[in-house]
């Protein structure tokens, strides 16, 4: 015949045991500090050529069917491809900071709107490997206008806010667009 017998302190000691263990954890654990939100601004110029013979803007698709209104330089559905460089000043042989690297595509009928998404990536500065992120309708015909930023990576990290433009320069083949943006980050 089997025997068995239980000591009714041996799960008491299991139970304070785990407890002793759970309060170190805890004891190791860092108390949650959200981290505050940033605001930067920055402020450049983007140059852009879309002819000569080093363009920084080209047009990689054109549909057949919107080809009757001829007067827009970017008729409606045409699609851009752009790199164009960041500047600190608006002249051609000012500092290059970086570049905007994206797609521009043309949204409307009636006016030169042109939807963008663009990535503002830095190279230089306190910047270098950073870059704030653009999705936003951009009616290019307005001397003044409003982007939105929907986000960034190195510091700017959960980046958002907006990006006030005004044409500074503009002729047949380049413009040169004057960047006044808030970027709210971690």
């Amino acid at each position: 015949m089997y025997f068995h017998t239980t000591n009714k302190a041996e799960p008491m000691g299991r139970t304070l045991m785990l407890a002793w263990i759970l309060v170190l954890c805890l004891w190791q654990v860092l108390p949650c500090v959200p981290k505050v939100e940033k605001v930067t601004n920055l402020h450049f110029f983007l140059h852009e050529t879309t002819g000569g013979e080093d363009p920084t803007a080209v047009m990689v698709a054109r549909p057949d069917i919107t080809n009757n209104d001829n007067s827009s330089p970017v008729p409606f559905g045409s699609v851009v491809a752009i790199d164009d460089p960041l500047t600190v000043g608006p002249e051609y042989n000012s500092e290059v900071i970086g570049n905007a690297q994206g797609l521009g595509v043309s949204a409307s009928k009636d006016t030169t709107t042109v939807v963008l998404y663009l990535d503002f990536g830095f190279t230089k500065g306190k910047l270098n490997g950073s870059s704030i992120s653009i999705f936003s309708r951009n009616p290019v015909i307005e001397k003044e206008r409003e982007l939105s930023v929907v986000g960034g990576r190195g510091k700017f990290k959960m980046a958002k806010g907006f990006a006030l433009l005004k044409t500074y320069f503009l002729n047949e083949t380049n413009v040169i667009v004057e960047y006044n943006v808030t970027v709210m980050h971690y």
